[in-house]
């Protein structure tokens, strides 16, 4: 008899607990075998939909049927589309006017002048949050070195709000493969390089996308605002995620691929493969985005 006087539970309860606790670490742990399958799907069908893939699959299925003599016609219309649609994607002039509505979704956070107060947005941030955008490893070299031309630009931009707003906090976010150092890791080394104290920096390291990414800002920023901070091209998304999370979110882009007020060379009329990559950006977000929108998210 316990001390208190109430009666032990029997050992029959007690087991009968264990069982009644195993089918909801089975559900939870299908739900976690369902929800990895379902990116993995999406990250392989949106592969194939991107331009370069797309094209060449089009032009390969082209080839094909040009070799039957009932289908050369199909055959011959597929290999032009896939032709016409990779010099056109590839074009400078198309690229950066496919990308350019996405990235003026939101107006850039203007320079910072000494003896000015901060927008009142951004004054009101308690976080500085920045999206995964990737890196690459190569032994004894820089962070800074390490980040992809994105992740770079966000964090240089986040560090510059962070000067701004002493009493911040940085949020960096990214996973890392088994044994290596994390993307939420490499971009708290490059924010520490360029300045920013190591208690200042939060890192989220299990979160593999901006919808993931969103809910755990959430759960660590509560309601306070937050100074989001990613690419242009991918803000309008992030922002749509972060408001489903009910993340306070202020965007700041940053990493722009295209301007408004370039100069026009006569060259700008060509091809090159900068500009695939940026018709293929374009294209992703916006695949994205309808993703996201028939789900409710948008």
């Amino acid at each position: 008899m316990p001390v208190d006087g109430t009666e032990a539970p029997r050992a029959g309860s007690l087991r009968k607990g264990r069982r009644a606790h195993k089918p909801g670490l089975a559900a939870a742990m299908g739900g976690a075998i369902a929800a990895t399958m379902l990116f993995a799907l999406k990250k392989f069908v949106s592969f194939w939909l991107m331009p370069l893939p797309f094209c060449v699959i089009t032009m390969l299925a082209g080839l094909l049927l040009l070799r039957s003599a009932k289908r050369a016609r199909l055959g011959r219309a597929l290999l032009i589309t896939g032709l016409v649609l990779l010099m056109l994607l590839s074009n400078k002039f198309v690229s950066r006017w496919l990308i350019r509505p996405i990235e003026t979704r939101y107006p850039a956070v203007p320079e910072f002048v000494a003896g000015t107060p901060l927008p009142a947005e951004i004054a009101a941030c308690a976080y500085v949050v920045v999206l995964g955008g990737g890196h690459g490893m190569t032994p004894h070299t820089a962070a800074t070195n390490l980040l992809s031309a994105s992740a770079l630009s966000r964090i240089v931009e986040a560090v510059r709000i962070l000067k701004a707003l002493p009493e911040a906090k940085l949020i960096v976010s990214g996973p890392g493969a088994a044994g290596r150092p994390s993307h939420a890791l490499i971009l708290s080394r490059a924010a520490q390089s360029l300045g920013i104290a190591r208690e200042r920096i939060v890192q989220i390291e299990d979160a593999h996308d901006t919808e993931d990414e969103s809910r755990a800002t959430k759960r660590l920023a509560g309601d306070a605002p937050v100074a989001l901070v990613t690419s242009g091209w991918h803000l309008p998304r992030a922002m749509a995620l972060c408001r489903s999370a009910g993340l306070n979110a202020v965007p700041c882009p940053s990493d722009y691929r295209s301007h408004s007020d370039d100069t026009f060379y006569f060259d700008d009329l060509f091809w090159e493969v900068a500009s695939l990559e940026r018709s293929t950006l374009a294209i992703r977000e916006r695949i994205g985005y309808l993703w996201i929108w028939l789900r409710g998210k948008a």
